[in-house]
């Protein structure tokens, strides 16, 4: 009898590759919102705005330590906020918690969990859901890999 390990690519969900694939310089390029008015989305992972994580670049580790540095803006401020990040591709999840100066990874219990929906070297693009009018709707992050 033989037995195999499955394939990290999933041609009916876009997901090629697997953690290691996620490992990177990533920028957001993109902030789409699906079933929701631009009004009713008041912020982003504890950030003033959606529209302030435009053009941030996500640098994410093999170990799991990362951070997202936001553009500076008159609206936004500056922001760089290291993150814990985990995921696995194979569940399409993709989530990440806020790490303070003093806080271990371990004994921070919140944080996001997103829907990784396409995976490749060239891009990433993961959906925030949130109840709207009843409905699932999405926040959608489109991001492509840094120029080095």
């Amino acid at each position: 009898m033989l037995q195999s390990c499955s394939s990290t690519k999933n041609a009916t969900t876009g997901i090629n590759g697997g953690r290691g694939t996620i490992t990177g310089t990533w920028v957001l390029n993109n902030i789409a919102l699906e079933g929701l008015p631009d009004q009713a989305v008041q912020g982003l992972f504890g950030e003033k705005s959606y529209k302030c994580f435009e053009g941030s670049t996500w640098k994410l580790t093999n170990s799991g330590n990362g951070s997202y540095t936001l553009p500076t803006s008159s609206e936004c401020g500056s922001v760089m906020q290291t993150i814990f990040w985990s995921a696995t591709p194979a569940e399409e999840t993709f989530q990440f918690k806020k790490i303070y100066e003093g806080d271990k990874a371990k004994n921070v219990t919140e944080g996001y969990r997103l829907v990784l929906t396409q995976l490749s070297k060239g891009s990433m693009v993961m959906k925030s859901p949130i109840e709207f009018g009843g409905k699932t709707a999405n926040i959608v992050l489109t991001f492509s890999p840094a120029a080095n």
